[in-house]
């Protein structure tokens, strides 16, 4: 059982690295190709940009808790199969794209399909005992990390043979991806854990709801929320940032991607598995957020170049919050309802990242361009050092409440 445990941690640890190369591609050349459809400025393109993020996340928002309960029924194995596949279609109509509209189309129908992340984690909780989960979704982190090394320094490489050629090879890949899933990847959800499919329960609201049944997980809820905005200061505005501030080109931007990558993979692979079990899930949820506030600070008022990439190793350490709180609630809910929890952080996701990008790339436009009051690239930034903090105190506040910890 250990083996086979084991075994299926390696199947979904190689699917997900393989979608997530496939994402990390095409980030380094998004701002240039938003720039070419529109003739905007790299302030306008943030705002663009942010757009786009916005309109995957409320289309994911909608359908992501339908997947999730969809893979509570029917197992996770053909519902992230789906998904992969309408992941390789949005490449393609990005790779193609004639106009704005056409990067919306593409995004949209990545949102509808995109549940690959979020079947990924109730396959992770299906096949991990309860003392094992954390360090489980960690490897889910650990191939977050590794695709943001591969594909952003590939994405970068490509961009300068043209601003499409990232999306194509993106697009090869995860259809090489959906095929390897079909072939390799097996079921983990036992028929005695599935559940009936619900209507009520298949909606952003309804799922919400149903879990906020546990005190402990709305109140976390929440916490988690504060961190999935905050977040958008670095994802949603890194490249645009960094353009800004230091003018470096796609190769460096997916160099320095692949360094976050790379700390980050360090991270959630290795020292995870050492910090949590040593710390325990609470403290290593506290540790991790104050590490994530303080590289947040200390980028928002990088002068150099080589600052960034220093300063990652601070801001890395910080990914042993989301492991330890994910590990706290996962333990809240019985096995048949895993994907419905899982299908609500997808869903929390999506509405942070519908708030995020209009907030954090929204205030980096405007702290760049002419209506500012004054010239500060990093006030995304310092906003999300705040939220951070805010998500610590909220997360102590509800632990103590419910669970006496």
């Amino acid at each position: 059982m250990k083996e086979s445990r084991q075994a299926a941690v390696g199947f979904i640890f190689i699917t997900l690295l393989i979608d997530v190369t496939g994402l990390g591609i095409i980030i380094p050349v998004m701002p240039k190709l938003i720039q070419e459809l529109t003739g905007s400025t790299n302030s306008e393109a943030a705002s663009y940009g942010g757009w786009l993020i916005s309109a995957y996340a409320i289309m994911q928002f909608l359908f992501a808790p339908i997947i999730g309960g969809l893979s509570d029924k029917y197992g996770r194995r053909p519902v992230l199969l789906a998904s992969l596949l309408g992941f390789g279609i949005d490449y393609l109509f990005l790779a193609f794209a004639p106009t704005l509209a056409w990067l919306f189309v593409g995004r949209l129908i990545a949102g509808v399909m995109g549940a690959s992340f979020t079947t990924a984690g109730a396959y992770m909780a299906d096949i991990s005992t309860p003392e094992k989960r954390a360090q489980n979704f960690g490897m889910i982190g650990a191939a977050f990390g590794l695709g943001f090394i591969i594909g952003p320094v590939i994405g970068g490489l490509l961009g300068g043979m043209g601003s499409r050629i990232p999306f194509i090879a993106a697009a090869i890949l995860t259809l090489i991806n959906c095929l390897y899933g079909y072939f390799i990847l097996p079921e983990s959800l036992k028929p005695e854990n599935r559940r009936a499919f619900e209507w009520k329960r298949a909606n952003p609201i309804g799922t919400l709801k149903s879990l906020f049944r546990y005190k402990v997980i709305a109140g976390l809820f929440v916490a988690l929320a504060f961190v999935y905005i905050s977040s958008h200061a670095v994802q949603s505005n890194w490249a645009y940032y960094t353009i800004e501030k230091f003018q470096w080109s796609e190769t460096m931007i997916g160099i320095s991607l692949g360094v976050v990558g790379l700390v980050f993979a360090i991270v959630q692979g290795g020292l995870i598995r050492i910090i949590i079990p040593k710390l325990g899930q609470e403290k290593s949820l506290y540790v991790g957020l104050a590490l994530y506030a303080a590289g947040f600070l200390l980028y928002a008022f990088a002068t150099e170049s080589w600052m960034m990439f220093a300063f990652t190793i601070v801001y890395c350490l910080g990914g042993i919050a989301g492991p330890a709180l994910q590990g706290i609630m996962s333990t809240v809910v019985p096995p048949n309802e895993q994907g419905e929890l899982q299908g609500g952080f997808t869903s929390l996701m999506s509405i942070s990242s519908i708030i995020g990008p209009f907030l954090m790339n929204g205030l980096f436009s405007h702290f760049t361009g002419p209506a500012a009051p004054f010239y500060f690239p990093g006030a995304a930034l310092v906003v999300g050092a705040v939220l951070t903090l805010a998500s610590a105190v909220f997360a102590r506040s509800t632990l103590k409440k419910n669970l006496n910890v």
